[in-house]
């Protein structure tokens, strides 16, 4: 399906715009329509479905279990959930809002939204042809430990403190329901089919209308720095393995933006040209999870104190995860 986007961005540019596609402004400008088309419906449709499965199901049951006693549980949920979802961070964020508004605690969620960006069954199946089936192995056991560790933290430091006014109080009208007992407007079971729709409908255009904006201005962004870093300069400058090589990887990948499956392209080209496994990793991590795009996304939901941590949690588990695959590397 994904597919579509794809030849949709091929025939704007290269036929309707007539761009030559050995240029790197047509470079830019399929990857800003090809992610511009795909976060635009993905949004379109995460956010419908999870607000109708919400109008059609008991999301206090849901909150009730990812919460419970072991709250371990909860973390390790989201971050699975996170791995079998196919979105980026992006197009994750619908979901997290779904999350908030049901009133599952932001750790859950932040466990959600951390590891889905980073692994999926394409760049799973990807990685194993690339790096083998123990890097793989290693690399999808790391990505959902960063999740499932910095939703713990966050959750201890009491981070819901830190959302944005609306997501904040749909998240204590969600809790507030549940302890209550009162009703769900959104779970109740006598709604109709009509009513569901009209629920989810109206969710999905506040939502939407909040957040368009942002997209286009964080995949331009994206599609600018794409299509005009100069081919060769990355292995160059950080292919030589020193230790600063691996937090001057993350922070060269901040401002970049791709998803998971389209960056494993990228990790060969770079290991293929000298770079180490684990300098790879780091800088791609940081594309994919905390890149400059996403940042601007996510401050629609987060205050920037919460956003600050966040980010700041992903840098140095980065930066770690770089150093240790860079020594195990050999052994493997």
């Amino acid at each position: 399906m994904l597919q579509i986007f794809s030849d949709l961005a091929t025939w704007l540019t290269y036929e309707i715009f007539n761009l030559d596609p050995n240029t790197k402004l047509a470079d830019a400008v399929h990857f800003f329509i090809e992610d511009t088309t795909k976060i635009f419906a993905l949004l379109i449709l995460m956010i419908y479905v999870i607000a109708l499965v919400r109008a059609s199901l008991n999301v206090e049951r849901v909150r009730d279990y990812l919460a419970g006693k072991n709250r371990f549980v909860g973390y390790f949920m989201g971050s699975v959930f996170g791995s079998v979802t196919p979105f980026c961070s992006c197009s994750s964020i619908p979901v997290f809002l779904g999350f908030t508004s049901a009133g599952i605690p932001v750790g859950i969620t932040m466990a959600f939204l951390i590891t889905s960006p980073l692994i999926n069954e394409v760049a799973i199946l990807l990685l194993i042809s690339l790096l083998g089936w123990k890097f793989t192995v290693i690399y999808v056991a790391v990505g959902m430990s960063v999740g499932i560790l910095a939703g713990a933290f966050l959750d201890a430091i009491h981070a819901e403190r830190w959302l944005q006014s609306f997501a904040a109080k749909a998240l204590e009208r969600g809790q507030a329901q549940t302890n209550t007992g009162q009703p769900n407007e959104a779970t109740s079971a006598s709604l109709t089919l009509a009513e569901r729709h009209q629920f989810a409908k109206n969710e999905m255009l506040e939502i939407f209308g909040r957040v368009w904006r942002w997209v286009i201005i964080g995949v331009g962004l994206g599609a600018a720095l794409h299509g005009f870093v100069p081919n060769g300069w990355i292995e160059a400058h950080l292919g030589n393995g020193q230790w600063w090589s691996v937090p001057a990887a993350v922070l060269v990948g901040i401002p970049l933006y791709s998803n998971a499956t389209g960056v494993i392209p990228i990790m060969e080209s770079l290991i293929i040209n000298g770079l180490p496994i684990g300098t790879t990793l780091a800088f791609c991590m940081a594309t994919v999870a905390a890149s400059f795009p996403e940042f601007i996304l996510l401050k629609q939901v987060m205050q920037w104190r919460l956003l600050m941590i966040v980010f700041s949690i992903l840098l140095i588990s980065f930066t770690f995860i770089g150093w240790i695959f860079n020594i195990i590397s050999p052994m493997l």
